[in-house]
């Protein structure tokens, strides 16, 4: 009976249970004993201090503060540390300018991982955990925030908060190893606009409450997006790209102005909320607020507000900048153009494109090619900017604070003998603020001419 019973029947049997079984624990899920914290890297700005953890994939935690000493203490329940990240300096070089004084480990002997941070100051901690997307897999990131600056409101300026320049980002187009256009005389875009960007970032510079970031400040290429996060890391109030057109006949002339197309912007919109990396970089347009721990609906919300807020703001800035070209330079088109141009794609910075002229077109070339001329398209620009800033002025700034105290205009007519400096001089105003206000191409006054006299500049 017994060697019956062990027969081929009881040994299909055990072949289609142990099948049943393989079917029902393939897959399992990740459990917390096979949780791995793979590296820990440490990312200081002006507003946080970042700590993220690369993780093998989502796992449980907790934290907490302690005083006398005061510390941050991380709890990873039935979580591992690698060894090689034990092993290294634990990112002690990379400390500092931020909160963290010093990184801790509990022993490798136990099963539940803690990572003790030694706070140089009081913070508020916030934690969340970010989906693998691109290069990146599983992270737990900690942002510690200074605990007496509100978190939930950095857009909110303090009495006590000291006023900044207007940073105004320039992005000379091309570099190294892309020349751009190439018109007659060898004349390469990527030097010609290399020259005005350098005028430009000048004239800025010697302006009060004003100050210039080049994109590049040498015969290098940048690829585009890393121009707009170089604007971004400089916290710019503006992005002004510079390029010189070329088309297949030389005919073609005139300067122009462009912003991003309402599609290049909606589309840039649903970029930034697909790579959610981006996320923790945008910082202007939406008061300084980190979209990484937003949910899909929210972050879409914020990003179409912020793009929508920019490309308005290029528009009008862009109107100005196109006036004030056409003072000194023909235009190609007489108003602000839209293209989807990448390196016009950022959520949080009004961007527009300077097209200076046509390389192609021999006359064009050869003006483009001399200082004067350059430096005459590099106070066009600045004009049109400055225009644009005084109708809106940013926050905390000592330029608006300048605007803010400016009395009512005053009209002066024009005596013989008058000129634009000694004016400027009597009312202590600077020249380009009364050239603005009343739309001058250049110094020249007759006698009668009534001019607009804004407050002290």
């Amino acid at each position: 009976m017994t060697m019956a019973f062990m027969g081929p029947p009881l040994t299909r049997f055990l072949r289609w249970a142990a099948l049943i079984v393989g079917c029902l624990a393939v897959p399992l899920p990740v459990t917390a004993q096979d949780a791995w914290v793979e590296n820990l890297r440490i990312h200081a700005s002006p507003e946080k201090t970042r700590l993220v953890l690369d993780v093998n994939g989502p796992l449980e935690h907790t934290l907490f503060v302690l005083e006398n000493p005061l510390r941050l203490v991380i709890d990873l329940p039935e979580s591992r540390l690698r060894k090689a990240t034990r092993q290294q300096k634990r990112g002690q070089a990379s400390l500092k300018n931020t909160a963290i004084k010093k990184i801790r480990f509990s022993s490798e002997k136990l099963k539940d991982l803690r990572v003790v941070l030694d706070l140089a100051e009081p913070v508020k901690p916030r934690s969340f955990l970010l989906k693998p997307v691109a290069q990146y897999g599983d992270r737990l990131v900690i942002d510690l925030f200074p605990k007496q600056v509100a978190v939930a409101q950095p857009s909110i300026v303090p009495s006590s908060q000291p006023l900044r320049d207007i940073i105004i980002a320039i992005d000379p187009g091309h570099g190294g190893d892309d020349p751009g256009a190439i018109g007659p005389s060898k004349t390469y875009e990527k030097h010609v606009v290399f020259a005005i960007a350098q005028s430009l970032a000048a004239i800025i510079n010697r302006e009060p409450g004003f100050k210039a970031v080049l994109t590049r400040t040498g015969d290098y290429y940048v690829a585009h997006r890393q121009r707009t996060a170089l604007a971004r890391k400089n916290q710019a109030d503006v992005f002004i790209s510079i390029h010189a057109d070329a088309w297949k006949t030389p005919s073609a002339s005139g300067a122009s102005v462009f912003a991003i197309s309402q599609r290049g912007a909606t589309s840039e919109t649903a970029k930034w909320l697909a790579e959610k990396e981006n996320r923790a970089d945008l910082i202007g347009g939406v008061g300084s607020v980190s979209l990484d721990d937003k949910d899909d609906v929210l972050a879409g919300v914020l990003l179409d507000l912020s793009m929508t807020a920019s490309l308005s703001s290029s528009l009008e800035m862009g109107s100005e900048v196109v006036k004030a070209i056409a003072r000194i330079n023909k235009m190609h088109k007489r108003s602000v153009e839209q293209a989807s141009f990448i390196v016009l794609k950022s959520p949080d910075i009004p961007s527009i494109l300077v097209e200076t002229g046509f390389i192609s077109n021999p006359g064009e070339a050869k003006k483009l090619r001399t200082k004067k001329h350059q430096v005459k398209m590099a106070n066009a620009i600045f004009e049109g900017v400055y225009a644009y800033f005084r109708k809106q002025p940013p926050e905390a700034t000592f330029f608006a604070k300048r605007i803010e105290s400016e009395p009512t205009m005053t009209d002066y007519r024009i005596k013989s003998g008058d000129t634009l400096s000694e004016i400027a001089q009597r009312y202590r105003v600077s020249q380009r603020a009364i050239k603005t206000a009343n739309s001058l191409k250049n110094d020249r006054l007759r006698v009668g001419q009534v001019l607009k006299i804004p407050g002290r500049s």
